[in-house]
């Protein structure tokens, strides 16, 4: 293949632009770090937008909980009455929780023995800002929101890095806080969508503008170049991800389609493709929005915005996890959001933003079939500001423990700075290695992915 000067520099110029992209530039020109500690697989699910706890888990005979929901109290008898899953636990002072009725797969899930609740748990933090919320928790870092990396960015860097192909992954339009400044991060909708960002032209199917064909053909020809190892990973990514096609569930899955659920059904199809194509994928975020409901959250009947979408929730997890029956063994699942909502129905048939709410974590070294943590009781002398459910159990006490016993990784310290102790509930099971607290950065600095660009130095 022959190059003419004006299409090298402006394959150069393009790839240049395209690299800094956040789609694809910072993984295609990072370099291959040390090998994984594990194999394991870690998707985080986030609920954004404050999801209610109190509905999702409901205390549904709780008198004080009767009281201040009013008509938004789930009913106690009918379709709509909450699916039980009472289990004996002495930290609660009330053995009645049920989930809401429109997440039977749910109820599946707890049965089986796979999925854990942890309730009054979240953010010890007073701030009722979505956006602070949000920054707080996928920082890591409880009341700073200016720390420069996210927590699952500081996990994969304390534990050496990663050769694969394509670690970490939000299979959203962008990557979330949680991943801030992980160079190997990449956003993705869909793997058949994946594709270097440049202008259209450059990017077509063309005998005259053959962009990628072209990068190929640089990086494969540049045996001494420094970059060309760099650029010819980039292009088996491309391959690979092209080369997928669309999407086949297992026989019997069914993902949500179409409102309000069809892009979270399509972000977790997504991620499972990734992790059955074996590239070694070891983080996966998903963003599933739309639970601020300030108003009109449900009907009295238990029917409604809020039940709807918990359904979709419960309907996805469900397919996602029996879709990877296969790797139950190595696959953890976290679902929490920002805040809970207060206890207290709003003038307009809502529930504002509030405090304690509840975790979920799936998978197949999970104690499941129980809830976990402290109940804190709905008194309004054991309230939060005597209006918001309390937070007993810090969201970073269950994450560490996911982090020891799941993903081998006892570097507390550095990926949660400002922990002082490490308290696990049992929720996964796994070696308990010796936690370390200590929040020095300098084992850092070889973990970290070195980004370059290409630079022409002398053109004739």
């Amino acid at each position: 293949m022959q190059w003419t000067r004006r299409e090298f520099l402006m394959g150069c110029s393009a790839a240049i632009a395209a690299m800094a992209a956040a789609r694809i530039g910072q993984l295609a020109f990072a370099e291959p770090a040390q090998p994984q500690a594990t194999n394991e697989i870690f998707v985080q699910i986030f609920l954004r937008g404050g999801c209610d706890g109190l509905s999702l888990l409901s205390p549904y005979d709780d008198s004080y909980y009767r009281t201040a929901r009013g008509t938004l109290a789930l009913p106690l008898s009918g379709p709509n009455a909450p699916l039980r899953i009472d289990t004996y636990n002495p930290s609660y002072n009330t053995s009645s929780f049920g989930l809401n009725s429109k997440m039977p797969h749910l109820r599946d899930l707890y049965n089986s023995g796979h999925l854990a609740f942890i309730h009054a748990c979240g953010l010890d933090d007073d701030t009722r800002s979505h956006f602070d919320a949000m920054d707080y928790i996928e920082r890591g870092t409880p009341g700073n929101k200016t720390t420069s990396s996210g927590w699952l960015t500081r996990h994969l860097q304390s534990q050496g890095g990663t050769s694969n192909l394509l670690p970490a992954v939000a299979a959203n339009s962008a990557t979330p806080a949680s991943l801030l400044n992980y160079a190997a991060a990449v956003a993705m909708t869909s793997p058949s969508n994946f594709n270097i960002s440049t202008h259209w032209r450059y990017n077509r199917a063309s005998e005259n503008y053959p962009f990628l064909t072209t990068l190929r053909e640089m990086y494969h020809r540049s045996a001494i170049n420094p970059l060309a190892p760099a650029g010819r990973r980039v292009m088996q990514v491309i391959n690979l991800m092209q080369g997928m096609g669309a999407y086949t569930p297992a026989p019997g899955i069914s993902y949500p389609s179409g409102w309000p659920g069809g892009s979270f059904g399509d972000a977790l199809k997504t991620v499972a493709q990734l992790i059955k194509a074996e590239i070694g994928l070891q983080v996966a975020t998903i963003d599933f929005g739309g639970w601020d409901t300030h108003e009109s959250q449900a009907n009295n009947d238990g029917s409604g915005y809020l039940p709807d979408r918990l359904g979709v929730l419960s309907q996805g997890l469900y397919a996602f996890y029996n879709d990877l029956a296969a790797y139950h063994s190595r696959l953890t699942i976290v679902v929490l959001s920002e805040f809970g909502r207060r206890l207290g129905r709003n003038q307009s048939n809502g529930t504002d933003h509030g405090h304690g709410n509840v975790m979920m974590v799936l998978g197949g070294n999970v104690n499941g079939r129980k809830i976990y943590g402290t109940w804190p009781g709905l008194h309004p002398d054991q309230l939060d500001k005597r209006q918001d459910l309390q937070i007993t159990t810090d969201f970073r006490q269950v994450l560490s423990e996911i982090l020891i016993r799941r993903l081998g990784n006892p570097r507390l310290g550095i990926i949660f700075p400002g922990l002082g102790s490490y308290t696990p509930l049992g929720i996964v099971r796994g070696a308990d290695l010796p936690p370390n607290l200590s929040t020095s950065e300098a084992n850092l600095a070889n973990a970290d992915y070195q980004v370059f660009v290409p630079v022409i130095q002398q053109c004739r």
